[in-house]
């Protein structure tokens, strides 16, 4: 895997690549857990409830997002609070980029609208350029120390099989110019059902593609199984990822089962 697919964007709905920070390193926690959580999609509230279940302890533990935050919830606009958060870390989301672009690009607007970002046009400029200053400060990948080794975390897909090179190059700045866009919209490994293991990194997580269950393929992990365009009640649980461990904790809840809703791609 390496240049992005057809499964990328129109060029009219990324980011600018230079303005994108592309990588943050995250140092061992030495005191408590860390855990990466899937899409959140505005359902700030569940995810509150979800992190109670599982014993998430604030003054100790870290949470991880893989982006896609916002849009089709209806708590969005909550971001910046959870952005606030000492505890609270993210990367871009592809729904993330759509809401920077967005707010000068009519094009993207018009598409964003369609994937659930109504709620960013209803606000007034002020508070939308916040929102746009906090979103598009956040890295494309992390990468997160534990004593096991790294973990890295990049919303959709990574562009590389071995973590070491691909590190350097986003260090160097000497990276493809469209593999930012892969890590945020690509689904190659996922589609391809491609197992093999991405070296010199511990594990990898994405979220993007949301599947009732967790799934490795790998060392890599697909962790995205809360449904937000299901009705409330059938969208399934929350999968927290405990990076030292490995091992999936999950919100209240049943995985979801009804079929995706059809007449619109999801993005």
């Amino acid at each position: 895997m390496s240049a992005p697919s057809s499964s990328a964007p129109s060029s009219d709905h990324v980011a600018d690549p230079a303005r994108i920070p592309p990588l943050q390193l995250i140092p061992e926690n030495q005191i408590g857990r860390d855990f990466a959580v899937g899409d959140i999609h505005g359902h700030f509230s569940i995810l509150e409830r979800s992190l109670a279940s599982i014993g998430f302890d604030p003054v100790r533990d870290r949470l991880f997002s893989v982006g896609d935050m916002v849009d089709r919830g209806p708590e969005s606009e909550q971001v910046l609070d959870w952005l606030g958060k000492p505890w609270f870390h993210a990367i871009q989301g592809n729904h993330e980029v759509m809401t920077c672009v967005g707010m000068t690009n009519p094009r993207t607007a018009t598409a964003h609208r369609r994937y659930g970002g109504q709620w960013f046009y209803e606000l007034d400029r002020e508070r939308q350029a916040g929102i746009v200053a906090a979103l598009s400060a956040l890295p494309v990948l992390m990468e997160i120390a534990t004593a096991e080794g790294p973990v890295v975390l990049s919303h959709a897909d990574l562009p590389a099989v071995d973590w070491w090179p691909f590190r350097y190059a986003l260090e160097t700045g000497s990276h493809h110019p469209r593999d930012l866009e892969f890590c945020q919209w690509a689904t190659e490994r996922l589609t391809r059902q491609f197992t093999g293991s991405v070296r010199h990194t511990r594990a990898v997580v994405h979220g993007h593609q949301t599947l009732p269950r967790i799934q490795a393929l790998g060392n890599v992990f697909f962790i995205d199984t809360f449904h937000s365009e299901l009705p409330a009640g059938q969208q399934g649980r929350f999968t927290f990822l405990e990076l030292g461990s490995l091992m999936p904790h999950h919100g209240p809840g049943e995985p979801w089962s009804a079929p995706k809703p059809s007449g619109m791609a999801r993005l």
